[in-house]
């Protein structure tokens, strides 16, 4: 959720349950007013427009099960997500956001003496958790069309593919990840991150999910940061076959998720609504952004999800730092693309003043 638009601090959010105010504060399906704040932030790939407004009602509600545990609403959005998809709710593991998920998978098949492949450039979580498990990361550079290298990502213990990917915004293609699949040794488990899952309208893409029916090497994890706009309350969960679920809840501690972020969660799964709102508002917004910077004879790759990779043709690491001195924050440094900025798709309003900014710094 961005911290610029329709997020609540820790500190915000009590004072405003102590008022009895937060369900006036919650906002309706629109884009929302102009923050009083001189930062716009562009930079974690957060969806601007925040949670549902069913989403909201069902966390503020949940609160009053704050002296409770949360193990009856754990079970409930277990079946809700294996409803979804179609799975028994043995195949789902409930996570503290997708991030949680790719820890596990690290913590359960890699280690001392294992390798993990990973494309370069990715999203980077269970790349460093592996390190930090003893194991050897093993980093292949993606394809011309910045697509994974699938030829050269087998001979490991532990694979991930982010699809679509960070930072890239682009994807995959699902005929070619399903031949990988299943092509590959039953002692290399597999994870697919399907954080952007939703942001994608490729024909060319299309998720695995399906595909964890007939082998138990793989793991699909999916997240509520991105779509369903609950960065900052942390929920995610993902789903493999029963035996793998298991191996994976062994490394996790008890009641990851908390009745606020449960409750939201299980909301958010009955609002496809809201969806399908915050995916048109991302989509018409880039295709937006896209003609400005061709104005400029600026390109960015083809983008499956809710952030872009612009090619500045030149170092952007002193770009990032000039366009926050301009009050725009955009994406890092990712060495293995140095050329290029990745912009988070915000507001219109957002993306004007990243456009004024961008501008000024890129003079034609």
């Amino acid at each position: 959720m961005q911290q610029d638009n329709l997020s609540f601090s820790r500190r915000t959010f009590a004072r405003a349950i102590g008022a009895g105010a937060i369900l006036a504060a919650v906002p309706k399906l629109t884009l929302a007013k102009t923050p009083p704040l001189s930062q716009v932030r562009l930079s974690a790939n957060e969806n601007p427009y925040g949670p549902s407004p069913a989403a909201m009602r069902a966390m503020t509600e949940a609160l009053r099960e704050a002296p409770r545990y949360p193990d009856e609403l754990n079970d409930e959005l277990a079946e809700a997500v294996a409803k979804l998809h179609g799975v028994s709710p043995s195949q789902v593991l409930l996570g503290d956001g997708s991030s949680d998920i790719l820890r596990l998978a690290a913590a359960a098949f890699s280690g001392p003496g294992k390798k993990v492949i990973t494309a370069d450039p990715t999203f980077e979580s269970i790349g460093m958790h592996a390190v930090n498990y003893g194991a050897e990361v093993v980093r292949v550079p993606l394809t011309a069309s910045h697509a994974h290298d699938l030829a050269k990502m087998s001979d490991g213990s532990l694979v991930y593919i982010c699809n679509p990917n960070n930072p890239t915004g682009t994807i995959t293609p699902k005929a070619a990840l399903r031949s990988y699949i299943e092509a590959l040794p039953r002692n290399t488990a597999v994870v697919v991150d399907e954080a952007y899952f939703h942001y994608a309208t490729s024909p060319d893409y299309d998720t695995v999910i399906p595909l964890v029916a007939t082998h138990p090497n793989l793991i699909v994890a999916r997240t509520f940061s991105k779509i369903y706009a609950m960065a900052g309350i942390r929920a995610g969960y993902a789903i493999a076959q029963a035996d793998t679920i298991e191996k994976l809840r062994k490394q996790q501690q008890w009641d990851v998720m908390s009745v606020v972020a449960l409750a939201g969660a299980k909301a958010s799964l009955a609002d496809p609504d809201h969806v399908t709102l915050a995916r048109r508002h991302n989509s018409e917004t880039k295709a937006w952004l896209a003609a400005e910077l061709a104005k400029d004879r600026y390109e960015m790759l083809p983008s499956e999800t809710n952030f872009v990779m612009i090619d500045m043709r030149r170092d952007v690491k002193p770009l990032i730092a000039q366009m926050r001195g301009e009050g725009v924050h955009v994406g890092r440094l990712f060495p293995a693309m140095p050329h290029y900025m990745r912009v988070t798709i915000g507001t219109p309003d957002e993306m004007k003043r990243f456009v004024a900014a961008f501008r000024r710094i890129n003079p034609a």
